[in-house]
């Protein structure tokens, strides 16, 4: 995507800051920021509610090793493109880096340090939305884009016993690097991408003893193969047959990916599609391939419960780590926000994205809350240009 400068020069023209009504964003990361750029290029003023003190707050927090696993090409924004210098895949700090740049760039309103609870209809009945916010601040707009983020909340499984449990127990959202557990045994609960790179990251950081719970056996691709990125084939298979790509995915599988059954990762039974459309997106490597072959990172079973300073597996099998690392996921909480509008599905989830509104509720819109193989900062970026439109044209 070209840099061009006239874009937010005519944007800054046509935004009237004096619009006591403008739109109003929820959450201040990649997500949030791209649709208030692409409202702002129309002329729509775009006011971003952050609860946290700087943009791209959930960024700052990830682990040290962290890079996304799409290409700086196909992950930059709306209006500005990644540095070249970032390198193909990029780091955590540099993202944080350009998501500052970005929000300067664009010249974007955001107000930090202002947490949204709850988004109504306008009372009044005219269309509007309203937002109650910490402070007793009641806002209104046109209308709001929230974006709060797919990984908002961390979740850690009630397991029985766990209050009991005498080792470390924390989530993969505390976790930064592998300096703390130097020279001890820890157990990594979860083998999505988060847990597959932590796992790694211990192994090489001087983790005594490495092992991962597995509940559901991945699909693990090659991040890049001969050159060619795995999200570049995701981008490509979308909008194909679900059987075609997961016969596509089985052959490329057994090039690609060696065998690690006798290592406890036999390859899925169930397509690689067929996983990612029931919402299981596949591990990409960034080590763990060798980090299980070599012995330095070992598969086990799920954690059934805990019994003091023991862990107990669907096995029966029990292990006695330092620490436990539960890379269990995240929720969206947006129950408390909007859960009163009928917007969300039984699993708490958006029921429309992608710049459509859900059903009665015109002007509410979210971002974000998908996980494509396509990369996710790639449809925010999309998603941000459609609400965009559709809100310009509202208004007009």
């Amino acid at each position: 995507m070209p840099n061009s400068p006239s874009p937010t020069g005519i944007a800054a023209a046509l935004t009237d800051r004096t619009d006591d009504r403008p739109v109003y964003v929820i959450g201040g990361g990649p997500g949030g920021l791209a649709a208030a750029a692409a409202l702002r290029t129309r002329g729509v003023r775009a006011v971003v509610l952050e609860k946290s003190g700087r943009v791209g707050a959930s960024w700052r927090g990830h682990y040290d090793r962290l890079h996304l696993h799409t290409t700086r090409r196909w992950s930059a924004l709306p209006g500005l493109r990644m540095p070249r210098g970032f390198g193909r895949w990029v780091g955590r700090d540099d993202v944080v880096r350009y998501l500052e740049k970005y929000t300067e760039h664009h010249g974007l309103e955001v107000v930090t340090g202002v947490e949204v609870t709850r988004v109504d209809r306008a009372p009044d009945g005219s269309g509007d939305w309203q937002l109650t916010a910490t402070g007793g601040r009641v806002l209104r707009g046109r209308a709001v884009v929230v974006a709060t983020g797919f990984n908002h909340t961390p979740r850690i499984p009630d397991w029985p016993g766990r209050d009991t449990f005498t080792g470390e127990l924390l989530h993969a959202a505390a976790y930064r690097n592998p300096a703390p557990y130097a020279g001890k045994d820890v157990l990594v609960v979860g083998i999505g991408n988060t847990g597959a790179e932590i796992a790694a990251d211990l192994a090489e950081g001087g983790a005594s003893r490495v092992r991962i719970a597995v509940r559901t056996v991945p699909h693990i691709v090659r991040r890049s193969t001969a050159g060619w990125p795995a999200q570049a084939t995701g981008i490509l298979v979308r909008r194909l047959p679900v059987r075609l790509v997961d016969r596509a995915g089985a052959v490329m599988s057994r090039i690609a990916v060696p065998d690690l059954a006798a290592q406890g990762l036999p390859r899925p039974d169930t397509g690689l599609y067929s996983r990612v459309r029931q919402g299981a997106i596949p591990v990409q490597d960034v080590g763990l391939i060798d980090a299980v072959r070599s012995g330095a990172v070992t598969p086990v079973p799920t954690v059934a419960s805990f019994d003091e300073d023991t862990v107990v597996l669907a096995d029966g099998t029990r292990l006695t780590p330092d620490a436990v690392i539960a890379a269990t996921g995240y929720d969206r909480a947006l129950e408390p926000l909007l859960g009163h509008l009928d917007v969300l599905d039984g699993r708490g989830r958006p029921v429309a994205h992608g710049g459509r509104s859900p059903k009665g509720a015109p002007g509410l819109h979210f971002t974000g809350f998908t996980n494509p193989i396509s990369g996710m900062l790639r449809e925010m970026a999309l998603d941000a240009e459609k609400i965009a439109k559709r809100v310009a044209r509202a208004s007009r």
